[in-house]
């Protein structure tokens, strides 16, 4: 098919709520390591690698060998059979959660059906239904998952019962307009009041993303979960943790992103970067919580030989080339670049991130933080123009994300501040031109 044949399949043969960034769809024909080519052969740093997908670069050579050989020897039988893979893939990812606590994984395709399952295991256990979860925060298209979504342009239909929504630790538009650390993370205590107001006191679980990533990368104060685990668990509740974009060492240091805030969840979920491309959902519990829901279930595709066999893959290229390592030393180094941009540029109002986790929120003024929605519809496509992709967010849309491979360097890293600032100075002059 030629580019206009695919773009005009798409229009015509696709729900039209699938969506694009830009005002005429990329078409991507190829991919390697840490670039993608479009159908007519242009060349673009990938910044954004699949929405936080490409963990290990894209079409990785170790992985994909592995993968090679296991569509060769079992392709799939359903969870109804036991495999090796899946039976490695579990024992592997038991030995890394956090203190070596949550050890029984349940594998799906997605991780909006790892967070269904999540909640299903919570309120199985506790006996309980009311979910806890955060505003500006972002699980999945399934309804329980938009339910969970805190994010108004993100939830389609009607919304299920038994979920409320507590304030996120958005420090740079504090809720209550307070400052940290003088607020005392009033956000964080404020739960007690909600649980308090609005449910019946027992609820079955909090679930949390330790970095909102569809919110924009909000990074909470190093006391915020720790206030809430104690609260939430004072009413019988589980902590549960969405580890969907901040597992796998993308935060640096760690594998998993609740452990920079020294919390042990009671569940995690994960997706995306744990198959580097491959479709995967993980829902891992501590063991009784795992035995709480009883009964007999499935995923047909869940544990999938060919996926399992990524999944493991991909852990173990993280090990042997030290990625959490490199996330720390090269997301530090990054963050460093978009804090020289944001000396230079007044569109940028805040700079965040955890590792190669990182984002620019832009505003039209940094007094009165008004967010600039328009220009960074404009950026986004100035930084097409100009070879490069990125991600965008937030409550507003105007946060720029920024989720390169993991295994980058610091070149990468100097060759995407280029092209950024680039976009962000010809953004400008489409601006003072103009140009909507």
């Amino acid at each position: 098919m030629t580019k206009e044949e695919i773009i005009l399949a798409n229009k015509e043969f696709l729900f039209p709520a699938v969506f694009h960034f830009y005002k005429e769809p990329l078409v991507i024909a190829r991919a390697k390591d840490q670039y993608v080519w479009d159908a007519d052969g242009n060349q673009y740093l990938d910044f954004l690698g699949g929405i936080v997908t490409v963990s290990v670069g894209h079409c990785n050579d170790q992985v994909n060998a592995k993968v090679h050989k296991q569509l060769d020897t079992l392709q799939h039988i359903s969870t109804l059979f036991a495999n090796e893979p899946q039976a490695a893939l579990a024992k592997k990812i038991a030995s890394i959660t956090p203190g070596g606590e949550l050890t029984k994984s349940f594998f799906t395709n997605s991780g909006t059906e790892a967070n269904e399952t999540a909640i299903l295991t919570a309120r199985c256990y506790t006996g309980s239904t009311e979910i806890i979860a955060l505003r500006h925060s972002y699980h999945g298209r399934s309804a329980m998952a938009m339910t969970l979504t805190g994010q108004g342009s993100w939830r389609l239909g009607p919304p299920q019962a038994g979920v409320i929504h507590a304030h996120n630790a958005y420090c740079y538009r504090c809720p209550f307009g307070l400052t940290y650390p003088d607020c005392e993370v009033r956000c964080a205590s404020d739960v007690e009041e909600l649980i308090r107001s609005t449910t019946g006191g027992r609820v079955a679980g909090f679930i949390a993303e330790p970095i909102q990533g569809v919110g924009g990368f909000i990074v909470p104060p190093r006391e915020y979960f720790q206030i809430i685990e104690k609260i939430v668990r004072s009413h019988g509740g589980l902590f549960i943790s969405d580890e969907v974009q901040t597992g796998w060492g993308r935060t640096g240091g760690k594998w998993f992103g609740i452990e920079q805030w020294g919390v042990t969840p009671d569940i995690m979920t994960a997706a995306k970067g744990l198959a580097n491309g491959s479709p995967i959902g993980l829902t891992v519990a501590k063991p009784e919580v795992a035995d709480g829901l009883k009964g007999v279930t499935l995923s047909t595709f869940g544990g999938n030989p060919v996926t399992a066999t990524a999944a493991k893959a991909v852990i173990d290229f993280i090990e042997e080339q030290q990625l959490m390592h490199n996330c720390t030393e090269t997301g530090g180094y990054l963050r460093g670049r978009l804090e020289e941009l944001k000396d230079k540029h007044e569109i940028i109002g805040d700079v965040r991130g955890m590792g190669l986790m990182q984002a620019i929120e832009l505003v039209e003024d940094r007094k009165s933080k008004t967010p600039a929605s328009a220009a960074t519809a404009r950026l986004i496509e100035s930084t097409k123009e100009h070879g490069l992709i990125v991600g965008k967010g937030g409550m507003y849309g105007n946060v720029i994300r920024v989720t390169p491979p993991m295994n980058i360097g610091k070149t990468d890293v100097d060759n995407f501040i280029e092209l950024l600032d680039k976009s962000l100075v010809a953004c400008g002059a489409m601006a003072a031109g103009g140009v909507k």
